[in-house]
């Protein structure tokens, strides 16, 4: 199992939720998260002064697959989550050892 986790704009949370839906993936968790990469943020005006905003607003989506899915999901997030422009995100695949549903007892991929 591979636990997926995308850092993506806020405003294509949908269109990956539609994408992930559609390959038969379902189950996510989202949290508001806020960061910089190689775009460092922004200046803005504000009352007259110039505020140089560092974090910017995202979201990270986290899901858990069965390994063979994981090219089929990054494929699905990475084309959805694509705008062409700078702060696009990024998305970090990481090995999960165990899971278990807690209401059920079930274990690893009948888990999922």
């Amino acid at each position: 199992m591979k636990k997926i986790e995308a850092i993506i704009k806020p405003f294509k949370l949908d269109d990956v939720k539609e994408a992930l839906q559609a390959i038969d993936i379902h189950g996510m968790t989202v949290v508001e998260v806020r960061g910089f990469g190689r775009q460092k943020g922004h200046t803005e005006l504000y009352r007259g002064a110039e505020l140089v905003v560092d974090f910017l607003p995202k979201l990270k989506v986290e899901i858990v697959v069965a390994d063979k899915a994981v090219d089929e999901a990054l494929a699905a997030i990475s084309k959805a989550a694509h705008s062409g422009r700078i702060g696009d995100g990024k998305i970090f695949v990481v090995n999960v050892e165990k899971a278990v549903r807690i209401r059920t007892g079930e274990r690893d991929d009948e888990a999922l």
